[in-house]
């Protein structure tokens, strides 16, 4: 079976910092598989993600629009439009809007677990817009 997902019809899970918003396309409730997640994010200006890594997951992201900065071991560069980041499994990475940024997600496989580095657990929680909570494990 085929998916099609339209972005408009999807739930939105909105961090506890009101600073980051996420739509999946691809995870376990909406294709009913666990080999990988992907998405598309949106970060207002100067909003981040907690420094932080995933055990057994390779994660990309593709800058669509926007600047921003992603930070690992090798330090801080700025990314843009174009740019592709690939964070290898267990690679510290932040990244963090330095305009307002739109960006594709993929992590593979979705069975792993995030251990924030810097942050607390809030970092983790997402409500969806119909007011159901989502955990990122």
């Amino acid at each position: 079976m085929a998916y099609l997902f339209k972005q408009g019809e999807l739930p939105s899970l909105i961090d506890a910092k009101q600073a980051r918003e996420r739509i999946f396309f691809v995870n376990q409730e909406l294709a009913k598989i666990d080999d990988m997640l992907a998405g598309v994010m949106y970060y207002k200006k100067d909003a981040a993600s907690p420094l932080h890594l995933h055990k057994n997951c390779e994660h990309f992201y593709f800058i669509i629009e926007g600047q921003a900065t992603v930070e690992s071991d090798e330090g801080v560069r700025p990314v843009g439009p174009g740019d592709m980041i690939f964070i290898p499994a267990e690679e510290k990475h932040r990244l963090r809007a330095k305009a307002p940024l739109f960006y594709f997600e993929w992590q593979a496989p979705n069975r792993f677990q995030t251990t924030i580095l810097e942050g607390t657990g809030d970092d983790l929680r997402w409500e969806r817009k119909d007011g159901k909570v989502w955990m990122q494990s």
